[in-house]
């Protein structure tokens, strides 16, 4: 993630002899018109951001080791989130959760993450995962309980709210083709036998309409990859949008996290079906690929590279939905992570649909589905 720059002018002072008192007034005088115009500037080159979930992420740089709870835990609800868990500690507390899902003692990995997340303030590092798994021993053996671990740890229920919010709706029981199985029941966004490249982009500029940074992850592919639902949800938002050309927007059932697919293909973007309300599963094909956006016209390929944008937007309040306030997180070791359960689609026909070959059931849709009857 690229890290905001804070710049600060020097002002020096000059020591002269009285006979040079006059021009030394002047000097300070155009020193000071000087000093105005570069606040003024400033003022005008941050005033995108102010106040809004990139200023939280400017100010927690400066704060330090707990910056994200030292901006963020006030007023009733979570203001920012600095997701940085990598993939090798996300496999590592996943591995735990499934191997004592029938056990006396079962681990959770979310607990078991925000344990870490809350004795490093939040910096994962390449032991992480061994930690995690030494943690975890621990509790399995008896040794310790996750209460008495994070007893005295000022800042566990923040993390532990945070990466619940992140991480919720990703692992839990399901269904395959009639069989009961429990563990990742979230998916890739790319699917199954579909090539891509990525890298971690998160935070760097664009430019088109305003200068920002880049608050969500690109996979790049070939036109007319099928994009697959990550977790199961409702579609929120569907059509275009001039900066991500055709995208849809899904809402996890508990409303904390917002996905968010862009630049979808150029006349056929979406699979056949979908609007928005539609209530999808994880691992259903949702559309396709391709490169629009950047153009007040729908339909533009104005993308000079085929991709996916995906992000992950938090909410903890829905004034946090749209405007300022929004918290985007690094998507990218959580796409590493996913890369494990990729849904396997089949052509239909002679048409350029795609659909998944293996169907599921994923209890918290049904939950859903029939609370809306």
């Amino acid at each position: 993630m690229n890290r905001n720059k804070g710049y600060q002018g020097e002002r020096g002072r000059k020591e002269c002899d009285r006979r040079e008192r006059g021009g030394t007034v002047v000097r300070m005088g155009l020193i000071f018109l000087l000093a105005l115009v570069c606040v003024y500037t400033v003022k005008e080159l941050t005033k995108d951001w102010q106040g809004s979930a990139w200023q939280g992420f400017y100010n927690a740089v400066r704060t330090g080791r707990e910056q994200a709870v030292e901006v963020t835990a006030d007023g009733g609800y979570i203001k920012w989130v600095d997701f940085h868990a990598p993939c090798e500690a996300l496999n590592a507390a996943y591995e735990l959760d499934v191997e004592t899902y029938r056990d006396k003692i079962q681990l959770h990995w979310i607990e078991l993450l925000a344990y870490e997340g809350a004795r490093t303030g939040g910096s994962f590092d390449s032991n992480s995962a061994r930690k995690i798994r030494e943690t975890g021993e621990k509790l399995k053996n008896g040794e310790t309980t996750m209460e008495k671990l994070t007893k005295d740890m000022k800042y566990y229920d923040y993390y532990l709210e945070a990466y619940t919010a992140v991480l919720g709706g990703m692992v839990g029981e399901f269904t395959l083709d009639g069989k009961h199985y429990y563990g990742l029941k979230a998916y890739s966004p790319i699917a199954k036998g579909f090539d891509y490249s990525h890298y971690d982009d998160f935070g760097s500029s664009r430019s088109y309409g305003y200068s920002r940074p880049h608050l969500g992850h690109d996979m790049m592919g070939q036109i007319g990859t099928p994009i697959i639902a990550i977790e199961s949800g409702y579609v929120e938002a569907l059509g275009w949008n001039q900066y991500g050309g055709w995208r849809i927007g899904i809402r996890s059932f508990d409303g904390q996290r917002y996905y968010y697919y862009a630049h979808l293909r150029q006349n056929y973007p979406y699979a056949d079906g979908l609007a928005e309300g539609s209530v999808v599963t994880a691992g259903d094909v949702i559309g396709y690929m391709g490169h629009t956006g950047y153009s007040a016209k729908e339909n533009v390929n104005n993308i000079k590279t085929v991709h996916l944008h995906w992000g992950l937007q938090l909410i903890f309040d829905e004034s946090q939905k749209e405007g300022n306030n929004e918290i985007w997180i690094d998507c990218y070791e959580l796409t590493k992570f996913l890369y494990k359960n990729r849904s396997e689609v089949e052509k239909v026909g002679e048409t350029r649909e795609w659909r998944r070959t293996v169907q599921m059931s994923d209890p918290a849709a049904e939950a859903y589905r029939e609370q809306k009857r």
